[in-house]
Formats: structure tokens, sequence, C-alpha cells
């Protein structure tokens, strides 16, 4: 097949050929766009889901809609500890000054707007975020108390309370949202919660891993009521089918139904796979239609590929401890594993490996779906280290 047509488009967060299995966040998030220009109010949505089930990219979607709509929108891709604490601060300021600019026009001359701009140039002083100006001096007796939780609330109320003006909302779309620090996950759950008392049209849209609404919980008990809370998982095989032949068909190729049999096993219809598979049959194959011949070729050179790059960034980020703990839950396959079996094969106790284990929570390589149970958070993680191991 010619390259440049290859139809697929495998890399983190890239927005693939045909989005499949998504329809009901999207139509959800539909939905709330209508409520809210009908000036009802509505429920912010958490995506939760394992590394490669398409979150960003589904995110990514859900914000151009917002967009389309004119809504007041920004994104952040949240950053772990005490730095990306402080940037994380710092980006959603200058994001939404950035957003803010197009109301500072004659045509946003009301009173509301005016506001909201100063309250806006008051929170962006209090975290340093300078730079950007709004045309107004800041009001400092909005949201420039230098405690985020008040300033976040004060902020979130006049951006919302001016787009309410236009029937439309003001969202914060997050990425990697477990990775935000206590202090700003609990002000954000905070003023959700405070617009929703005050009917206001400020919702916060958030993809994580699947320990997100635990910590959402943890944050905040009422939490768990705040938000649409959205399990993002493998897709069903008539939509993996469907994301493999409809970029194939476009480009006037098709598969054989061994083909694809080959192709939905070895991806196990992760929506990353998908496209890396995907793309490796466009290269593998001579002719159409697609063989299982050329479905096994594609499958050796996908696994490849994920061997040399998705799987070693998050291997080569732990520590030879920390990859001890991680070979012995490969053990157990994609189930997950106790603790205790952990401790048993490594042959100590289980609170001997508490910060290990919490470590690599931390670093994003596992985390606790029960009490006493960890688990990769990257499919087929556990095949991966059985490939390194018999390799070594």
């Amino acid at each position: 097949m010619e390259p440049a047509l290859n139809p697929y488009s495998p890399g983190s967060g890239l927005q693939p050929p045909f989005l499949a299995g998504r329809e009901g966040e999207i139509e959800a998030f539909d939905l709330l766009l209508a409520r809210t220009k009908l000036q009802y109010q509505g429920r912010g949505m958490i995506l939760g889901g394992l590394r490669g089930v398409g979150k960003t990219v589904l995110l990514n979607k859900l914000r151009g809609m917002a967009r389309h709509h004119e809504w007041l929108e920004v994104k952040l891709e949240a950053r772990p500890g005490a730095a990306g604490s402080i940037d994380n601060r710092k980006t959603l300021a200058r994001e939404l000054q950035v957003a803010a600019r197009r109301f500072t026009t004659s045509s946003y001359a009301g009173e509301k707007f005016k506001q909201m701009l100063r309250t806006l140039t008051s929170f962006s002083l209090s975290l340093g975020a300078q730079g950007i100006s709004l045309g107004v001096e800041a009001d400092l007796t909005r949201a420039g108390t230098g405690q985020i939780e008040i300033d976040l609330r004060d902020l979130t109320e006049d951006l919302a309370r001016a787009m309410r003006t236009l029937r439309r909302g003001f969202v914060i779309f997050i990425d990697e949202m477990q990775d935000l620090d206590n202090e700003l996950l609990s002000a954000l759950v905070t003023a959700q919660h405070h617009a929703g008392q005050e009917e206001l049209p400020f919702y916060v849209v958030g993809a994580g891993l699947p320990n997100l609404p635990s910590r959402l919980a943890e944050a905040r008990s009422y939490a768990e009521r705040l938000f649409d809370y959205r399990v993002i998982g493998t897709l069903e095989a008539k939509e993996a089918i469907d994301s493999f032949q409809i970029p194939a068909g476009r480009a006037g190729q098709e598969y054989s139904p061994e083909a694809l049999e080959v192709l939905l096993n070895v991806s196990g219809r992760y929506p990353y796979f998908i496209q890396e598979f995907g793309s490796a049959m466009w290269e593998a194959a001579q002719e159409s239609p697609f063989t299982d011949v050329d479905a096994e070729i594609a499958s050796k050179i996908g696994l490849q590929r994920l061997d040399s790059g998705f799987f070693p960034s998050r291997w080569d980020r732990a520590t030879p401890r920390e990859r001890q703990y991680l070979t012995a839950m490969a053990q157990d396959g994609e189930d997950g594993s106790s603790s205790s079996s952990v401790a048993t094969r490594l042959g100590t106790a289980v609170q001997n490996l508490g910060p290990t284990r919490a470590q690599l929570i931390g670093k994003g390589l596992i985390f606790s779906p029960d009490h006493g149970r960890v688990a990769f958070t990257v499919p087929g993680m556990s095949a991966y280290i059985e490939r390194q191991h018999f390799a070594d």
C-alpha cells in the first residue's frame, strides 16, 4: 500500500480517522450543551479508564464541540509533583487569559463581562501568571486571596455568570486529572458544587486513570453526586472491526474476515493498539483484501513498535526495585494482583512493599482497583514484561 495514503494515526491523543464506540459520551455532552442554551442545569463529566483507550481523543472531541458552540473553554493537562502543582495553576490562569481575550471587544461591554475580566486578572496576579493584559484593572476583592479554593470559586462564579447572559457555558477540560494535587482537586470539586447550587453553567470535564473517581471522593465526599462518571474501556467487537475497516474502505481497501480475526485478538480491541496494528497492516499488505498472512506480519510489526516505544516509556521510569514489583505482578496477567501475592513472590511482608507500591501509583504505572489489590494502568503490560523476561 502507498505509505502516504496510510489512513491510520497511531500516537498519543491523535484523532483517529474514525471514532468508534464513544457515542454515549458525545451524546451526553451534546445534551449538556443544549440544556445550557435553555438555561437548565447539568453535571460535569469524568472519563476514567486505562491508558490507550482513547480518553484524550474523546476529551479533545468534547472540547471541539464546546468551542463550536462558542463556550468559554480551556484545557489543562495535569502534571504531578510539587513543580507540577505550581505549573498547573499558572497554566490554568494563562489559558483562561488567552480564552478570555475575545471578550475584551466592544461586543461584550456589559458589566458582567467587565467583572469577569477584572476577576480573572486578579486570579492571574495571585498565581503569578502575568504578561497578558485584558484591558481592565484587577478587582482585588475577588479571587485575590491566594487561597485556591476561595479564589477558584470566585473566578468560576463570575465567569459563569457572564457566560449565562449569552446562554453559553464555561468548561475546564482536564487530562490526567488524577495527577492534580489534593488542594487544586478539592478546589475544583468545591467550585463545581458551588456552581450547581447557584445554577451557574460551569463544568469540569476530566479524564484520568481508573482511580480518579476515588480520588475525587477523597477530596470531597459529595463528589460522587456532582459528575456523570463514564468508564472508557475496550471497544465492542463490531466497533473494533469498524475502526479497522472504515478507514481502509475510504482508501479503497478491505480486510478478509480471517485478517480481522487476527488483528482483533492481537489488539485486544484497545483503540490505540488498533491504530498501531492498522498502520502496520497498511505497510505489510501487498494487495486487497488483506489476508491473515498479512495480519500475522502486521502483528509482529505492531508488537515490535509497541515494545520499542509505548511500553518502554513506562518501564524505563521504574527503579530496579519497582521493576521487581512489576515483574511479580505480571505473573497474574491483566486481571491484577493481590498485594499479598506480590509480597509472597518477592519474599517479604506486605507492609515492606508499601513505599514501592505508592511510588508506582504516583508514577501512574499501577493503580488500586480495590483494597489490597493492584493492577497495571497500561493494557498489555504484563505480556510485555513476560516478553522482556524471555528475551533476557
